[in-house]
């Protein structure tokens, strides 16, 4: 059995748009691209063939896996009161700075826009934690202590 993919409702949903995007838009597009340069005689020195025929390939991998994922997803229960789960707003203290987290599933992750995933070092620690807990992050430089301020 396939291992399920813990995702935020919100992730699935944003899944399942790009999904839908990609089947209904982008291949049509890519589709009318190949039309019209095979019209254009010898594909084998046509670059937009080529660049269409790779997109094309792409496109239908990314479709696949985004299949795949949908087929496993398991949305999160909704997080607890004031305890860290998937779909929690986490604030925490590290280094007397101030850093914001949303706790998402893996598929979701963005580190730069403060979305990091469950499974991730810090996720981890944080999970299950609660505001006024300290928690211990392995990190790359070594060991940080993290103080949760506040869970929503």
């Amino acid at each position: 059995m396939a291992e399920l993919i813990r995702l935020t409702k919100e992730g699935l949903a944003k899944l399942k748009k790009e999904l839908v995007e990609l089947k209904t838009v982008r291949r049509k597009e890519l589709a009318a691209r190949l039309e019209a340069a095979k019209e254009l005689g010898d594909l084998s020195e046509n670059a937009d063939y080529q660049q269409a025929k790779e997109e094309s390939a792409w496109v239908e991998g990314r479709v696949n896996e985004l299949e795949d994922l949908i087929s496993r997803a398991e949305i999160a229960a909704a997080p607890e009161a004031g305890v860290a789960s998937i779909g929690s707003t986490v604030t925490t203290t590290v280094n007397n700075q101030t850093r914001v987290f949303s706790i998402v599933g893996a598929t979701e992750a963005d580190p730069a826009h403060g979305r990091i995933s469950a499974e991730s070092p810090i996720g981890k620690a944080l999970m299950r934690g609660k505001a006024g807990d300290d928690v211990l992050v392995q990190t790359p430089a070594g060991p940080a202590r993290y103080r949760i301020e506040k869970v929503e």
